[in-house]
């Protein structure tokens, strides 16, 4: 595959850059406010959840979530029409309007992030590039997953990560996704990646493919890095965990 445009962020500085990434979480169906990352840069960024993040769309999303991300891309329709990201559920309406904006919307190529997370039982970090969903139907909404990582399948030195395909709303895909068990340390910085065409979906971790997924989506795709936490998954004594996320570089090409 021929490479264009080169893509690099190692996370140096004082500060996030503006131009390459959107500090909320789909802020339509909430607020820019409500929706803030918790996150630090410097030697990369670390984003977390401290025990008094608030609760994402809490009177929306079950089961309750909360949640520090980042995104390279973001936009919405009016307050009040539909035409959002990533609609979770039926009915939803915009709250409050979100300005185009574009970092970074690879269609195809390669996107890697060498992270590493700590996670309880009741956590989960990810990394997955969503459709920017601009078309008129808002159908081009397909995933590619690059990990995703619950906290309650680490066991030990091995963790089940999650990556490939979901088509969520988009009739021209399909559901090609799995969580195979893998022998390592996610507390320890690896290197996950996904290298796609119009053909086929090529997922890596630390070099070796585990999975091939063919027709993958090949229209822009925003990148999103987050780290959640479901207080309902609660095991008892551990509100005061904090799961982060932290990632050394985010690389690529399309």
């Amino acid at each position: 595959m021929a490479v264009g445009r080169a893509f690099a962020e190692r996370f140096r500085g004082s500060t996030l850059d503006g131009a390459k990434w959107f500090p909320h979480y789909l802020p339509a169906w909430s607020s820019r406010a409500a929706t803030a990352a918790s996150f630090r840069v410097g030697e990369g960024l670390t984003l977390e959840v401290p025990p008094d993040h608030p609760l994402w769309c809490p009177d929306l999303h079950r089961p309750p979530l909360r949640v520090s991300g980042i995104q390279s891309g973001s936009w919405s329709g009016p307050a009040g029409s539909t035409y959002g990201q990533q609609r979770f559920r039926d009915g939803l309406v915009v709250r409050e309007e979100q300005e185009r904006f574009e970092g970074w919307l690879p269609a195809t190529g390669r996107v890697a992030a060498r992270a590493a997370m700590d996670l309880s039982p009741r956590s989960m970090a990810a990394l997955w590039l969503s459709g920017f969903e601009d078309d008129a139907e808002q159908l081009r909404c397909g995933e590619l997953c690059v990990f995703e990582v619950f906290g309650r399948s680490v066991e030990g030195a091995t963790a089940e990560v999650g990556v490939g395909i979901k088509p969520f709303r988009d009739p021209a895909l399909t559901d090609d996704f799995a969580a195979a068990r893998l022998p390592l340390d996610v507390r320890e910085p690896h290197d996950y990646a996904v290298e796609w065409d119009t053909e086929e979906a090529v997922f890596t971790v630390d070099g070796e493919v585990v999975r091939r997924c063919a027709g993958p989506p090949t229209y822009p795709l925003q990148l999103m890095l987050a780290v959640f936490d479901f207080p309902e998954w609660s095991v008892g004594g551990d509100d005061d965990l904090v799961p982060r996320l932290l990632v050394e570089e985010v690389s690529g090409w399309s």
